[in-house]
């Protein structure tokens, strides 16, 4: 049926309306999206750019180059070396055990390694850096770059490792640096980004941890440019950092290297100290453990061996163990009696192997005693009872003020780990740590540095340098930071009687100088360089009234760890001192056979700085002397020979 003309005027019309409407919204879509371009490319150009800028540029931290540590000479014993690294970030990795995987085909990857740094990136900032290989070579590294658009998030770096060239002979003074850990982020409020680099290395122990912010420096930054799949283009600038501060110690290297080698696989320490400064020549503690093994995280393995090792080469017993001083703690007692006027240097005793106080009979070394003893006589022969007849005498109030004023119960302030500041008893001491009160009997085995009385080898070197000299003297370990020096600690007078301090000194020079001497056979025939010393011999072990007995077992015959140990202190010259030195040797024995003679050696040492001649010692030691020298010589030249090579 066909339309009439009206029908046909209707349906254009309606048509016509729908185009309208529809053209409108099209019209209007279009304006709206002009505008919003508009907006964009015109209005918010500039921070568009921005953010395309910021997509393209990343801003980089630059490691500081860490300062250095040298010796008082100069010779550097802690150095930075070059070394490769890979890192990973996880949000431009996107599948990490795929990109891993590739990066395994062109590098050597380490499981453990690969298992830390999963668990460092699944803890840390996605956007963070973990190193995934470290220590790879150059071959390596360029087969990482030219791969690089097949392993987004890998990055390889260069950067500086630290490197202790001499090994053992340092590790306790110097310690060494790790990687930062959790647990040393939690030292710091706000650490500083630098911190969050990849295995950046900071201090743990010793000197490297005391002086970190001085060593560490602060960070530089750089702006590169990327490509779309994180390849560096170009280097836009760059703001380099500041390097960490050398730091210059008061050791010396040569004489380190010496007592290293002297002492061997001795489980012991020595310590000399200059009398003019108070610096350490000398602060050694063996045996020792290579700080190199803990710069990246030591094995289990290898820690596994320093830990299990019963003479404990982690421990810097020079400073942090705590021996009973033994006989060396005579000389405290005596100046202690002379300064309270209870005693005179001429007076005497007399020793018939023991002394009965309280109902308990105290025993002197020497079974059948004695004899009668002056001052003199008794520190040469280090008669016991002498001093227990002393300490009754003169109380423990007084011996422990006088222990306090030459160094013992004082933590020294040297940036060494863990340094202890030993035990000088007294009553009160006793009461609140021991809920208990002072007896008679701890009065006696005080006199002669046992009971509760403990001290470290340091403090052993302190309290022979302020006898030695009457001040104050303390240890100086940091000769200079940067080049500024740092103050030397001579000390004051301590205001002891010059007269009881010489008495005290040619008593300590018998014990070295005369044939009944305990450390006459230890002595140095130079008369320019003899020395004044006491030997010490502290037990372990309670000796029980049946081993007494039936005669006390000789210390050679029981197990190393149940052995008395052996002590030595000394300084020298002895008419012009320039130097103290302190010698403890663990289950040792006796200190005039296993002491005396290595603080002898070391001090010859130390005084002719180097090899001694052989006229110096007596004639019967000269050919083992020699074939000692000799060993000791080629050691010396290895390790340094090796100490240059790594440096």
């Amino acid at each position: 049926m066909k339309r009439t003309a009206k029908e046909k005027s209707e349906s254009w019309a309606r048509i016509t309306r729908r185009g309208l409407i529809l053209g409108g919204v099209q019209l209007g879509f279009a304006s709206a999206l002009a505008m919003r371009m508009r907006y964009m490319q015109v209005d918010q150009a500039d921070e568009f750019r921005l953010l395309a800028e910021e997509n393209r540029i990343n801003l980089r931290l630059i490691p500081p180059s860490r300062g250095q540590i040298f010796d008082r000479e100069g010779r550097v014993i802690a150095a930075n070396e070059p070394a490769y690294r890979i890192t990973m970030v996880r949000e431009e990795a996107d599948d990490v055990d795929a990109v891993l995987d590739r990066l395994a085909q062109l590098v050597s990857l380490d499981p453990d390694e690969i298992e830390r740094a999963k668990a460092e990136m699944a803890r840390s900032a996605p956007f963070l850096p973990v190193s995934v290989a470290d220590r790879v070579t150059w071959d390596e590294v360029s087969r990482v770059a030219v791969n690089a658009p097949a392993l987004p998030g890998i990055t390889p770096e260069v950067g500086l490792s630290r490197i202790y060239p001499h090994r053992e002979t340092f590790a306790h003074v110097v310690g060494y640096v790790g990687p930062v850990s959790e647990r040393d982020l939690a030292r710091y409020e706000e650490p500083e980004p630098v911190l969050r680099i990849p295995r950046f290395q900071i201090g743990k122990v010793g000197v490297e941890r005391n002086y970190e912010e001085q060593l560490r420096g602060r960070a530089g930054a750089k702006r590169v440019e990327v490509n779309a799949v994180g390849r560096v283009m170009r280097e836009l600038d760059r703001r380099e950092g500041e390097a960490g501060s050398d730091v210059q110690l008061t050791i010396d290297v040569e004489l380190q290297n010496y007592i290293r080698a002297r002492l061997g696989e001795e489980s012991a320490s020595v310590v000399v100290m200059d009398l003019a400064e108070g610096d350490l020549t000398a602060i050694a503690s063996s045996p020792s453990y290579d700080p190199n093994k803990f710069v990246r995280g030591i094995s289990v393995a290898d820690y596994g061996i320093y830990r299990d090792n019963i003479r404990r080469p982690l421990a810097s017993k020079a400073v942090q163990d705590a021996y009973p001083p033994g006989s060396t703690f005579k000389m405290i007692t005596a100046l202690a009696a002379m300064d309270a006027g209870v005693v005179s240097p001429s007076e005497t005793v007399w020793c018939p192997g023991h002394l009965t106080v309280g109902g308990r009979r105290f025993h002197c070394w020497k079974r059948a005693g004695h004899g009668w003893m002056n001052l003199e006589q008794s520190l040469r022969e280090s008669c016991d009872v002498y001093y227990y007849d002393l300490a009754l005498k003169v109380g423990i109030e007084k011996i422990a003020e006088t222990a306090r004023r030459l160094g013992l119960g004082e933590v020294h302030d040297i940036p060494m780990s863990a340094v202890t500041d030993g035990l000088i008893p007294d009553k009160d001491w006793k009461r609140i740590n021991r809920g208990a009160g002072w007896v008679i009997g701890d009065t006696v085995n005080a006199s002669i540095g046992q009971g509760f009385v403990l001290s470290s080898p340091l403090q052993q070197a302190v309290m022979s340098a302020r006898l030695a000299t009457g001040r104050s003297i303390s240890p100086r370990l940091v000769k200079s930071v940067d080049g500024v020096e740092t103050p030397g600690r001579p000390g004051e007078d301590l205001g002891f009687n010059e007269a009881h301090l010489a008495r005290l000194r040619e008593a300590m020079f018998s014990v070295s100088n005369n044939r009944r001497g305990t450390a006459y056979g230890s002595r140095i025939i130079d008369d320019a360089m003899r020395m004044a010393g006491k030997t010490g011999t502290s037990q372990v072990r309670n000796i029980t009234a049946a081993e007494r007995a039936r005669g006390v077992v000789r210390n050679e015959d029981l197990p190393w760890n149940r052995r008395d140990h052996a002590l030595f202190v000394n300084f020298a010259p002895y008419e012009a001192p320039r130097i103290a030195v302190s010698v403890v040797v663990e289950h040792g024995g006796g200190g005039s056979s296993a002491a005396a003679p290595i603080a002898r050696d070391v001090t010859l040492q130390a005084l002719f700085g180097g090899d001694p001649p052989l006229e110096a010692y007596p004639t019967k030691d000269r050919d083992r002397i020699r074939e000692l020298q000799d060993r000791l010589a080629a050691e010396r030249e290895e390790r340094l020979k090796s100490a240059q090579s790594r440096a």
